[in-house]
């Protein structure tokens, strides 16, 4: 006869679930929504690098792992040690509230921790994480396996399996508003303050629920079977690995589809949204009971979605970006759930729930750390995508001799079959792809700052035969092989484009021209420099200024400019405040903004406090270059009211390009003096923008959005 709760023991049971589903909630949803925050503020200081979000990744995975490991000693049954959990919450909370005395908000770093020229990114950016959100974030990830432990010490005859769907959910909302509600709403200060305030409730949450486990004995009643029995009375070495492989596996596939789309597919921005969103979905379902995972049906559709991943890999400038983008995601959501549900499958007695948890945990921080340091060290290419199907494939043969499907002998030999072929199918895939990747480019090499190739466009002996830089999808300039065309001014900065048109026609052309170039790519505007001028470049990329400068024998630019040619190595903005600060203004007469034609928009570059330090840079007859070709976002409505805001004469140069020396590209020019912008060839160029005007907000370091300016 099953046991009834008596009314006191069920009103009990009901307040205490209301009150673990509202702070499991609380602490997923800020986790998810302090992420993208402070990769949004610190992205700025490390030059708008896609790796950034990586980063980021990878240092809250491995803090989650740390939180878990704290969640499991603190949950450890028959101690309480729940006191060390209130004193740290009681920290936590000073410890935001004194960050928010010293900087303008708690989460928000302040400009001496801002990196140092040629420091190391990745180091620089886990001091900053560390610093600002390091304690606030490993309490929030302790938070989920802690209040499950505690659920099942209070109520050992309901199951908290399904509280871990329950975090993931708040983490998907958290990650989802934040680009759609809070930041188009907030400036950063209040997004910090905001999500302070929020903090501070989970703090006094989490500390009330320790106080009560203290205090509080577990409901009476028989234990009913439990969700998942034990496998074995000891804990099998098989069974851990697996905890650790399977999610370290989906960690892997879901940062390499992240760098595969958004750098070799489409830079379009918020689409690292789309990777991530897929993963913890899978979370959610998988979590969320057996009824969502079918072994059969995700065995299908991941063999199905890997033939056309394979089939996709390394067609980018063939295949519509849609489609691409749509195998991928299919791609990543069955991996995931592959890995999601076989793990949810491998679950053990409640009793082993924050060690699970805790070993998951390992996993996932094993495949951000595999793919934020080991990848770029040992792969030259965005490999990893291709490699992490075919490890997918291999864990699921071994689940699958592990965990056999219960039923007839044919179903088991069908499944073998399927696994081994498409074991075999991702291994030869991937091969081929690398080697495809190696051999079409005369040089592949990666960094921080992404995959950087030399490409030879043209057959080898034409005229037209050229050299080009290309980043993920966008060329960064190209120079003609043949010696008679190696100096002609390419792509977007021909004679016709906007910035060429500024430097040809500006009243000091042939009398010592210092000119300012942010991004150097492959240093095509100094071809225009002339005996007694300055060209000073900027440049973030430590391996791009190899290449500009003549490694391989590619690019001569820069050797053969007939000015003198400086590269300052840094973050573009950094680098203007720091010759500010020495009192070197660098008094240019040109100073060219090419940092957006790669599609990922440093917004820092292109808001009121980074114009202002452009005007103190210039001369008073300056001009300001602005480059703003983009293929899905629409910048002069950025531009725009920045002009009205300095009281800036402009002029909006769109060049339609040949598609052989010249590509299209559209400049805006913007000048102190109205003169210097009526000269007639910059005037006869010029779009007729009467009537232009520009509703949006003025982008300020405190506020920005991309989402208005989407094509």
């Amino acid at each position: 006869m099953p046991h009834i709760l008596p009314y006191k023991t069920g009103s009990r049971y009901n307040i205490g679930m209301v009150y673990f589903i509202l702070c499991i909630f609380l602490s997923a949803f800020l986790i998810f929504q302090v992420q993208p925050m402070i990769a949004k503020y610190i992205l700025p200081w490390f030059g708008g690098a896609p790796a950034v979000w990586s980063t980021v990744q990878m240092f809250f995975q491995v803090l989650l792992t740390g939180g878990y490991a704290y969640a499991a000693w603190v949950g450890r049954p028959g101690r309480r040690r729940e006191k060390w959990h209130i004193l740290l919450l009681g920290l936590s909370t000073l410890a935001v509230l004194a960050l928010g005395v010293l900087w303008r908000s708690p989460i928000t770093p302040g400009a001496d921790l801002k990196p140092a020229s040629g420091s190391p990114p990745v180091l620089e950016i886990l001091k900053l994480l560390a610093v600002s959100v390091g304690l606030p974030y490993f309490l929030l990830a302790s938070n989920s396996p802690l209040m499950q432990a505690w659920f099942h010490r209070l109520f050992p005859q309901k199951t908290a399996y399904r509280l871990y769907a329950l975090s993931n959910i708040g983490s998907l909302l958290g990650l989802v508003t934040y680009p759609l509600l809070v930041e188009p709403n907030l400036s950063l200060p209040g997004q910090g303050w905001t999500w302070s305030l929020l903090y501070f409730g989970y703090a006094g949450l989490a500390a009330w629920g320790a106080f009560r486990s203290l205090r509080a004995a577990p409901l009476p009643g028989p234990d009913p079977t439990p969700a998942a029995p034990d496998p074995a009375p000891h804990l099998r070495w098989q069974d851990s690995a697996l905890w650790i492989s399977l999610p370290a596996a989906a960690s892997i596939l879901f940062l390499a589809t992240t760098s595969h789309i958004t750098q070799e597919v489409a830079v379009i921005p918020f689409l690292w949204v789309l990777p991530l969103t897929i993963y913890l979905f899978s979370f959610i379902l998988a979590f969320a009971g057996e009824g969502w995972y079918s072994r059969q049906v995700f065995l299908a559709l991941l063999f199905v979605s890997t033939i056309l991943a394979g089939w996709a890999l390394g067609r980018s400038e063939s295949l519509a970006i849609g489609l691409q983008i749509g195998i991928y995601s299919l791609a990543l959501f069955a991996a995931c759930m592959v890995c999601h549900g076989e793990l949810y499958r491998l679950r053990p007695h409640p009793a082993r729930l924050t060690l699970f948890y805790l070993l998951v945990s390992v996993g996932g921080a094993l495949g951000g750390i595999f793919i934020t340091f080991a990848a770029p060290s040992l792969f030259r290419g965005y490999w990893e995508l291709p490699l992490g199907f075919a490890l997918c494939w291999l864990l699921f043969l071994l689940v699958t001799l592990r965990r056999p499907e219960p039923g007839r002998r044919w179903r088991f030999v069908l499944n073998s079959v399927l696994l081994l072929s498409a074991l075999v199918f991702s291994g030869v895939r991937a091969f081929q792809f690398i080697q495809a990747d190696l051999t079409s480019s005369l040089l592949v090499e990666r960094n921080f700052y992404g995959v950087v190739r030399v490409k030879s466009l043209g057959a080898e002996g034409w005229s037209s035969q050229r050299y080009a830089l290309v980043h993920g999808i966008t060329i960064h300039g190209f120079q003609y092989v043949e010696a008679s065309k190696r100096g002609l001014p390419t792509a977007y900065f021909s004679e016709t484009s906007g910035g060429g048109l500024a430097i040809l026609n500006h009243p000091r052309r042939g009398q010592g021209m210092r000119v300012g170039v942010l991004g150097l790519g492959i240093g095509t505007l100094a071809a225009y420099g002339q005996e007694g001028d300055v060209y000073r470049f900027y440049e973030i990329n430590p391996q791009v200024i190899e290449l500009a400068e003549g490694q391989g024998g590619y690019f001569s630019f820069l050797s053969d400019s007939a000015a003198e040619v400086e590269i300052v190595l840094g973050d573009a903005r950094l680098s203007l405040e720091q010759e500010l600060e020495a009192g070197r203004p660098q008094g240019y007469d040109v100073l060219a903004l090419d940092v957006f034609s790669s599609d990922s928009i440093p917004a820092h570059l292109l808001n009121r406090e980074a114009f202002a330090l452009y005007l103190e840079h210039l001369a008073p007859d300056g001009i300001l270059a602005v480059h703003i070709s983009n293929r899905h976002l629409d910048l002069l409505p950025v531009v725009w009211p920045l002009a009205d805001a300095f009281n800036l004469a402009r002029a909006v140069i769109s060049d339609p390009g040949d598609y052989e020396q010249r590509f299209p590209s559209l400049w805006v020019l913007l000048a102190s003096d109205p003169a210097l912008l009526a000269d007639p060839e910059i005037a006869s160029r010029a779009k007729n923008m009467d009537g232009y005007t520009s509703s949006l907000r003025l982008w300020t370091d405190d506020y920005s959005n991309l989402i208005q300016i989407l094509k």
